[in-house]
C-alpha cells in the first residue's frame, strides 16, 4: 500500500487528550475491520501529562497540577503540551510484515531523518528510549517514542520538543530517565520550524513505510 493510500491529518490549536485518545480508539477498531484508511495524525495537546502501562507514581511530582491520564501505550510518564509536535501513527502492521521492533526502529529513524532535514543531528541511544541530540558537551532528549499495538494495528507514536516551555518536564521523570536532561529546537536555537519538520516528515514518509518491509 502506498503513502498516498494513508490518510494525512494536521490539527490546528491544541487537540484535548481524551479526543485523540478516542479518535485513536476508533480508527485502529475501523482500520481493523478494512473500514477506515490508515492515518497519520499531526497535533499538539495542551499541557497534561500521560502515563504508560509502566508508570511509577513516584516519578509523578506535578507541582503545577497538569491533567494526568492514563494513556494505554508502553513506556512511564511524559509530557505534552504547546511547541511539542506529536505524531499518532495508525498503521496496520498485519499488512505490513507483523513485526513491531522493525515498527519502532522504522519510526526513530523516520524522526531522526526529518530533523537531519532541520539541520539537527539527532541519533538513537543504546540502552535507552527516545530520540537523543548532543548539547553544551552533554546528551539531551529531544524527542519520546510511546507506542500500542492492537490486532496489528498501531496507536500513538511519538512526540519532538520544537518549542515548548521545558520548565513543564520537572513535574515528572520523563520516560523514567533522571539522569540526562530534556531539550528542545528552541533551546538548541531553531525557532518556528513546525512548518518545515511537518514537511520535512511528510518528504521522509514513503522511506518510512518502505523501511517496514525492507528484509
Amino acid at each position: 500500500m502506498a503513502s498516498n493510500d494513508i490518510e494525512w491529518r494536521v490539527s490546528a490549536g491544541l487537540t484535548p487528550y481524551p479526543e485523540a485518545l478516542a479518535e485513536m480508539e476508533a480508527r485502529a477498531a475501523a482500520i481493523r475491520a478494512g473500514e477506515a484508511r490508515e492515518l497519520v495524525w499531526l497535533l499538539e495537546h495542551p499541557p497534561l501529562y500521560t502515563a504508560g502501562t509502566s508508570a511509577d507514581p513516584a516519578e509523578l511530582f506535578n507541582p503545577q497540577g497538569f491533567p494526568v491520564y492514563a494513556a494505554g501505550r508502553g513506556g512511564r510518564y511524559t509530557y505534552h503540551g504547546p511547541g511539542q509536535r506529536v505524531g499518532y501513527v495508525l498503521i496496520d502492521l498485519d499488512r505490513r510484515g507483523r513485526d513491531v521492533r522493525r515498527f519502532v526502529h522504522a519510526l526513530e529513524g523516520w524522526v531522526i531523518a526529518a530533523l537531519a532535514g532541520l539541520g539537527v543531528e539527532a541519533r538513537r541511544a543504546p540502552g535507552r528510549i527516545g530520540i537523543w541530540v548532543d548539547r553544551r558537551g552533554g546528551e539531551a532528549k529531544v524527542g519520546a517514542l510511546g507506542l500500542r499495538v492492537r490486532r496489528w494495528v498501531t496507536m500513538h507514536g511519538f512526540s519532538v520538543n520544537l518549542s515548548p516551555e521545558l520548565s513543564h518536564f520537572s513535574g515528572i521523570v520523563p520516560c523514567g530517565i533522571a539522569e540526562f536532561p530534556v531539550t528542545s529546537l528552541r533551546e538548541m536555537g531553531l525557532a518556528d520550524v513546525q512548518p518545515r519538520f511537518d514537511l520535512a516528515l511528510r518528504d521522509g514518509f514513503e522511506d518510512f513505510l518502505t523501511s517496514l518491509s525492507a528484509e
